[in-house]
């Protein structure tokens, strides 16, 4: 028996040197796996953001998919699994700004866009570093020789290629529409960095003429000339569509007109609304339907225009009471209560969003195209189609295998209320749009702007044009058009590569239920049109890890936890175990410390079991085809191999939690606490005491014990690697030194 056995398990002592044994062994590269294999499993990391460092919700993340990648590889298919990064351009340059802002008492206009875009990707490099490291601490066994980042050459010729081509197919264009706008980082924002807000405030009840409005917001509605009601409201029947109507509004006398629109909830309020179109998304689709025009009242900064009077340029957060208060002078409020709702507010800056109507570049996914190639059942090569049906038709023909019910309903209800998608973003670190303009005067380039009088042609390519005169549009490709490429822009696309054409679409994809609208739709949406082919077979989606009491962790809450800080205390296969034992993938997972210190004590548990079998069949030698069982033991193989039957069939289906679960207990409780136990009576416990079984018992015991450890040792590899890992290099059979990584899956 191995001297080590003699002190507790050590997670510190073993990690960083088992992990360091699996990269040089060059197995993380399925080119260098050993046998003969034919059958691939593909997994693309979900690129974690190098803003700064992981938290534990990457650590699930990466430990199940870390679980599954094992578990595959031990099955003997040509596993691959993909590694990056994400620029998270938004997040990485607010993050970059605040510490300018903090330290320098500069803004990003004081230092220009070059410095600025340098001190970011200084920024993000160091932050990769980290991240980088902790995922290594993690055990995930990634084949680093295919890394990615997504503004690295290879993903930023994929980018440009895939907005030519999406441009010249009719499906990108630059339009006025309603955007997510935020004043304090001066850009647009998706769906998903929108953080909502509980807000106490009052609503108010407004004379509009002969109608009672409701509002929130009555410093939006100086422009308001177009009351609406649902034509089916028996209560305003008297009103006809277009009807003009004279009546005395904030700043005098106005003529509005009568829409009736099906939108319009007549069990909400009064029944009768009037519409904001430049500031509410709502209100623009009304304003588009009846081809109505759209006024603007803020300002991109959050300021009053010059239609608020006497409020111009003031801050709508401090004119609103003054408004009220005019209103109520005028008699214009019928009555105010008071009033709870969820405001929308940008993620990283914690500005409140004000809807705008901006030129920006849009994705159509309503308007019809040819798609040249198509595996994706229901859309025919060489037939019309749009990315909506492409959307839609990958997971409703179970191409995209989406076994989770609620979120495959979750997913068709978006797709169905799915609206063109704002692609650009005001910044200065990202993929910077690929389309130049042509200047008519001899003016400098730095003071020619997006929408400037002086453009006069517009060239979109993959590289800048030939000659003079052309300048770079200013804004930058939301982070999600590049991500949306990610399973095939990390083998190389637009190549057609060995491994693009080996191992696309790929297997699985594993990321959270956050991201399943806007990210896994564009992967399937991009995917769909650039390759014609799905980006994976199934999505697993999987919940959040929160805080004990429930709440998600957060710097404001000043809960978040590092994972490195537990893998020092605990190691990293006692904080796989705990996220990974006993929650449904899907579920959110209430960590626990108590519950990673206990897995830390199944590692030392798992020692402890191999010590003693060691020790007390040292005499017998590894048979690995015996079967001289005793009638006993016999009994026990079956149960083993029915479990083993059972937990494969679940590894199949990715119910690594009842897995694992099962694995502990039969590990603890069934072999520990009754085999071994009776064990030692039959064998003894060397040296002290010889057993009382028969030779006959003896040697059935013994090949129990063993057999049964190896098959442990590979069905909790997938989970706890660094410690079955260590385990194995020291079993008296590997003499090769043979690693448990690539040994086969028990059948």
């Amino acid at each position: 028996m191995h001297d080590k056995f003699l002190k507790p398990y050590n997670p510190t002592d073993t990690e960083d040197k088992i992990y360091k044994l699996w990269e040089e062994s060059g197995f993380f590269n399925l080119d260098n796996l050993p046998g003969k294999r034919s059958e691939t499993f593909t997994v693309v990391l979900p690129p974690p953001n190098v803003t700064g460092i992981l938290h534990l919700g990457h650590a699930y993340e990466d430990s199940l998919q870390d679980a599954v990648i094992r578990f595959q590889r031990m099955r003997g298919k040509r596993v691959l699994w993909i590694p990056g990064t994400d620029s998270a351009a938004i997040a990485t340059q607010a993050r970059v700004e605040k510490n300018i802002q903090k330290d320098e008492g500069k803004s990003r206009h004081d230092l220009g866009r070059d410095e600025l875009v340098k001190r970011v990707r200084t920024f993000a490099k160091e932050s990769e570093n980290t991240i980088l490291g902790q995922v290594r601490k993690m055990g995930a066994s990634l084949d680093w020789s295919r890394y990615a980042y997504t503004l690295d050459e290879t993903r930023t010729l994929a980018v440009t290629t895939a907005f030519v081509n999406m441009y010249n197919s009719g499906l990108i264009y630059q339009g006025d529409r309603i955007v997510n706008w935020d004043p304090k980082g001066q850009t647009t924002i998706s769906d998903d960095e929108i953080a909502y807000k509980e807000e106490k405030t009052k609503f108010y009840y407004l004379k509009y003429g002969p109608f009672t409005i409701g509002t929130a917001r009555p410093e939006t509605k100086f422009g308001d000339k177009h009351v609406v009601m649902h034509p089916d409201d028996e209560r305003y029947s008297e009103y006809k569509h277009g009807q003009k109507i004279e009546l005395e509004w904030i700043n005098g006398p106005l003529t509005a007109t009568v829409i009736k629109d099906s939108a319009i909830d007549m069990g909400f309020g009064t029944g009768v609304m009037t519409i904001t179109p430049w500031h509410s998304a709502v209100d623009f689709d009304i304003a588009e339907r009846h081809k109505l025009d759209k006024v603007q009242i803020i300002d991109k900064y959050g300021k009053l225009l010059e239609i608020a009077g006497e409020f111009y340029g003031i801050k709508i957060t401090e004119a609103r009471q003054k408004i009220v208060e005019k209103l109520r002078a005028k008699g214009l409020i019928v009555k105010e209560e008071e009033y709870t709702h969820n405001i929308a507010t940008a993620e990283r800056t914690g500005a409140t969003i004000e809807p705008q109507i901006m030129k920006q570049w849009w994705i159509a996914v309503n308007k019809p195209f040819i798609i040249p190639y198509s595996e994706i059942p229901g859309i025919e090569s060489g037939t019309e189609t749009t990315l909506k049906e492409i959307m839609r038709k990958a997971v409703s023909s179970e191409q995209v295998n989406m076994p989770q019910e609620g979120f495959r309903n979750a997913y068709f209800h978006w797709i169905e209320n799915l609206h063109d998608w704002c692609i650009s973003r005001q910044i200065w670190f990202g993929h910077r749009i690929p389309v130049w303009y042509k200047r008519k005067s001899k003016v400098e380039s730095e003071k020619l702007k997006v929408g400037n009088e002086e453009k006069t042609k517009m060239y979109v390519g993959i590289e800048a044009p030939k000659g003079e005169g052309w300048v770079q549009e200013e804004d930058v490709l939301d982070t999600w058009f590049s991500s949306g490429l990610w399973t095939f822009s990390t083998m190389g696309w637009p190549d057609i590569t060995k491994d693009l054409k080996t191992f696309h679409p790929t297997s699985f994809m594993s990321p959270a239920y956050e991201i399943l609208n806007l990210w896994v739709s564009r992967m399937i949406m991009m995917s769909g049109f650039h390759l014609g082919q799905v980006p994976f077979r199934t999505v697993m989606i999987h919940g959040l890890v929160r805080a004990k009491d429930g709440q998600k962790f957060s710097k404001s809450l000043n809960n978040g936890i590092d994972p490195i800080d537990i893998i020092n205390k605990y190691g990293a296969d006692a904080l796989r175990m705990g996220l990974l034992t006993g929650t449904a993938i899907g579920s959110d997972i209430s960590f626990d410390e108590n519950k990673i210190k206990g897995y830390k004590n199944f590692a030392n548990k798992l020692w402890n079991i191999t010590r003693f079998i060691l020790s007390s069949t040292e005499t017998y030698k590894y048979d690995p085809g015996f079967s001289k069982w005793t009638e006993a033991d016999k009994k026990l193989v079956a149960e083993r191999d029915a479990l083993i039957t059972e937990i494969t069939r679940e590894m199949e289906e990715y119910k690594l939690y009842l897995v694992a679960e099962k694995l502990y207990h039969y590990t603890w409780h069934t072999f520990a606490d009754k085999i071994v136990e009776e064990s030692k009576t039959i064998l003894g416990t060397p040296p002290v005491n010889e057993g009382k079984g028969t030779d006959s018992e003896k040697s059935s015991r013994a090949q129990l014990l063993i057999h049964t450890l190896h098959i442990i040792l590979k069905t909790l590899h997938p989970f706890i690697p660094f410690v079955t890992e260590e385990i194995w290099l020291t079993l008296p059979h590997n003499t090769e030194q043979n690693l448990l990584m690539v040994e086969n899956w028990p059948a």
